[in-house]
């Protein structure tokens, strides 16, 4: 199982709205940050589940496209296209680390 495996799998599960396998990839620790704040926006897959049952999942337009793809050992880097959240579709950076055949930390970048 490589990063990119791992990673695929909760993108495959995010566009699906299937909380279940989604939060199946994440590590029970999991950090979220969105940069360029410093502190984690959200720690821990209880909270970090809510979110995306309360804030995404319900939208049922939700769809993440891939634009692009770096991979370099167990940090995977997508450029991704979300639609069905805001009026518009948005682009956003998002950078997973993952130990453990688990998505273990988060860092995401928009250009707002």
């Amino acid at each position: 199982m490589t990063a990119a495996d791992v990673v695929q799998r909760q993108v495959d599960a995010y566009n699906a709205r299937d909380l279940d396998r989604f939060m199946a990839e994440f590590s029970d620790d999991v950090v979220v940050y969105r940069l360029p704040e410093l502190a984690p926006a959200i720690t821990g897959k209880v909270k970090f589940a809510e979110f995306y049952a309360t804030q995404r999942f319900c939208l049922p337009h939700l769809h993440a496209q891939i634009v692009s793809r770096i991979v370099m050992g167990n940090k995977v880097i997508d450029h991704e296209r979300i639609t069905g959240v805001r009026a518009t579709p948005f682009e956003m950076v998002v950078i997973f680390e993952v130990a453990d055949s688990l998505i273990q930390r988060i860092w995401s970048l928009s250009p707002e």
